[in-house]
């Protein structure tokens, strides 16, 4: 895939991640493998959990399973570039850099891991990609996918312990998607000066949600 203005491809740009790295085939494998081949046992086990509630989360809302749980297996697999690195990989790609993700490049890792999906595990799948590709921030006229995984990456987060927001995010589940999503980002947007940035399509998505929550 040529994705910069100068030819440049994503294999390209990433050869020292990929060269020790054999492809099976098997998508849940190849992720893990990817990823503790690189030294991110962490993010490795993060995928596989936010996999797993991302199905449960689809069961429920009546989607389609196996695509989310691979949408929660790819959605980190950028992890693998160092946090400092990414928004210039990101231009290098030929990709949208936001004046948020040069502040604080280590979000510039949806992008990156939407496109690693799609050039290094062949993904073709829009709703996949389009979940992978906002599952940090959310985004206006978020898909259903998109909350899904939006959502389970919340409830499976890569700290240690539970999430502060875990119970409100679970209730709210109960409810509705959106419901979920809006719980998230309103604890955040509470702690908003706080953040480093405050990334455009989280602003977009929290407008639009809270039109639909009443409070």
């Amino acid at each position: 895939m040529h994705l910069g203005g100068g030819g440049t491809t994503l294999r390209e740009v990433l050869q020292s991640y990929t060269t020790h790295f054999q492809w099976t085939g098997n998508l849940e494998h190849d992720i893990t493998t990817f990823l503790l081949t690189n030294n991110h046992p962490n993010t490795a086990v993060h995928a596989q959990k936010v996999g797993q509630e991302a199905e449960r989360i689809a069961f429920k809302y009546y989607s389609d399973t196996k695509t989310a749980k691979a949408a929660g297996l790819l959605h980190d697999i950028s992890a693998v570039i160092p946090p400092n690195k990414r928004a210039d990989v990101a231009e290098e790609l030929g990709l949208e850099v936001l004046k948020e993700e040069k502040i604080f490049p280590l979000i510039a890792h949806q992008k990156l891991s939407r496109v690693m999906a799609e050039d290094i595990f062949a993904i073709t799948n829009e709703e996949i990609l389009s979940a992978v590709e906002c599952h940090t921030t959310l985004k206006k006229a978020a898909t259903k996918m998109d909350k899904i995984l939006f959502v389970a990456d919340k409830i499976e987060w890569d700290q240690p312990g539970a999430p502060p927001y875990l119970n409100t995010i679970s209730s709210q589940l109960e409810v509705s998607l959106e419901h979920a999503a809006f719980a998230y980002i309103s604890y955040l947007w509470e702690r908003k000066e706080t953040l480093k940035v405050v990334h455009p399509w989280l602003r977009d998505a929290y407008n639009e949600l809270k039109q639909i929550n009443p409070h």
